[in-house]
């Protein structure tokens, strides 16, 4: 039965809709709601947004006017009542009476925040902002273990489409070479938001957005996302990047001894060229009746193969998460390894006192790096560098380390990435009833 059937019948059985909660009420954050709301049993019941008109325009686009609500109480009694409210304060989470919350901030620290506050009360979270994942993914995926609801990662974006074809190639007993992704936007690691201005207006996005596709950091925040998943490794540090084409894409990702980039099998990486806005998987086989087949319904020489879905949807699909969450009672996509991980490089020197823009700024890019190889060289992850100061001057292209930065130790990722490195040492770890008063205090 069809997720719009589901739906439908659970609202005739129950009578009561699917209430979801938003938090970010930007671009991401609306298209989700806009397409959410197409389908029967589901309501908006709650948009969460630092500016309360975005909030409520987020509603009103959907066709919703928003009941008046000046505390969390009025706004809960609203909500059961089956109205739904515009809010700004996160605090408020906890106290609505919500199935799930979808948080498309785009800001790791708050998607953080977002998710233990969501799972603290047991409201099922699923993020946009793969950026928080990759930072604190591990720790996540322990926090949800302890509550009575789910986190996940949401549908739409690359590392989810992708791990449907890993996942879908492993149980066909290919041998997965390599998953990954084309890449929309040339690639220029030293772009700033300045240097895209007029580009972002034209496409009518955040210059840090753009930003973050064109000098890489997204396509490798999504591909440490994809590898931690599905448990691949990185190719190699900042992964190669070749230009491929759909029909050769599995003879740039063979292994170097058979003509193709790779040095072993079981990676991710990511193309430039035509294939953008695709996802793919490369297989191998050494079946001799497999490599036959497989030939005959054309999907190329062998033995190697190329599974390809030519697109995503982006936000149009996350609601596909809602439904498996909610329905289902599974994640889209959680972090079961720690293979890979996403430190900054410098776009230019730096000087000490400096403070770091972020992802997406002018100042470092993302850089993914295989998880044991960014530990033994003490790199410090790209997520949790938003207001870090410089502690002493770096050039351009460096790798920056713990040592280089004074990181905002009140910042809710840094925090819990503290924590999660921790974990990885060994020691014990606050409970999530202890982690969200720890960070409410």
């Amino acid at each position: 039965m069809s997720y719009r059937d589901r739906l439908q019948q659970r609202l005739d059985e129950t009578g009561q809709p699917l209430r979801v909660g938003l938090v970010g009420a930007g671009q991401m954050g609306t298209g989700l709601a806009a397409q959410l709301l197409r389908m029967p049993g589901i309501t908006l019941s709650a948009v969460l947004d630092v500016q309360k008109e975005r909030a409520e325009d987020a509603l009103g686009q959907a066709g919703i006017t928003p009941d008046p609500a000046d505390d969390v109480d009025k706004a809960a009694q609203a909500i059961e009542r089956g109205g739904s409210v515009a809010l700004t304060a996160i605090d408020d989470l906890g106290g609505l009476p919500l199935d799930i919350v979808v948080e498309a901030t785009g800001v790791p620290d708050v998607g953080a925040r977002i998710a233990v506050e969501g799972l603290a009360a047991g409201i099922n979270v699923a993020t946009l902002t793969v950026e928080s994942d990759v930072t604190v993914g591990g720790y996540m995926a322990q926090l949800a273990q302890e509550s009575t609801a789910l986190y996940s990662v949401c549908r739409g974006d690359e590392p989810v489409e992708t791990k449907i074809l890993v996942d879908y190639a492993r149980d066909l007993n290919f041998e997965v070479i390599c998953a990954g992704k084309g890449k929309n936007n040339p690639l220029d690691p030293y772009a700033t938001p300045e240097s895209l201005t007029e580009r972002a207006a034209g496409k009518q996005m955040n210059p840090k957005m753009l930003t973050s596709f064109v000098d890489g950091s997204k396509a490798m925040i999504e591909m440490a996302s994809l590898a931690n998943t599905t448990g691949l490794g990185v190719s190699k540090r900042g992964m190669h990047g070749p230009a491929s084409t759909v029909p050769t894409l599995h003879q740039t990702f063979a292994l170097k001894e058979d003509g193709g980039i790779l040095e072993r099998a079981g990676v991710v990486d990511y193309c430039t060229g035509p294939v953008a806005p695709g996802v793919f998987v490369v297989v191998r086989t050494e079946d001799p009746y497999v490599h036959h087949e497989m030939t005959y319904l054309q999907m190329g020489d062998g033995p190697y193969f190329a599974l390809y879905r030519p697109y995503h949807l982006a936000s149009l699909e996350a609601p596909l998460t809602v439904y498996e969450m909610v329905l289902d009672h599974r994640p889209s996509l959680t972090s079961e390894h720690w293979t890979a991980e996403v430190g900054a490089q410098a776009k230019r020197p730096l000087t000490a006192g400096e403070k770091v823009d972020g992802i997406g700024g002018s100042m470092v890019r993302g850089l993914i790096d295989p998880s044991e190889d960014f530990a033994r060289d003490g790199l410090v992850p790209l997520g949790v560098l938003s207001g870090a100061v410089l502690k002493r001057d770096v050039p351009t292209d460096h790798t920056l380390t713990y040592d280089d930065v004074e990181l905002n130790e009140s910042s809710v990722i840094v925090r819990m990435r503290r924590i999660q490195e921790d974990i990885a040492e060994g020691k014990p770890a606050p409970s999530l009833t202890e982690l969200r008063a720890t960070l409410a205090g």
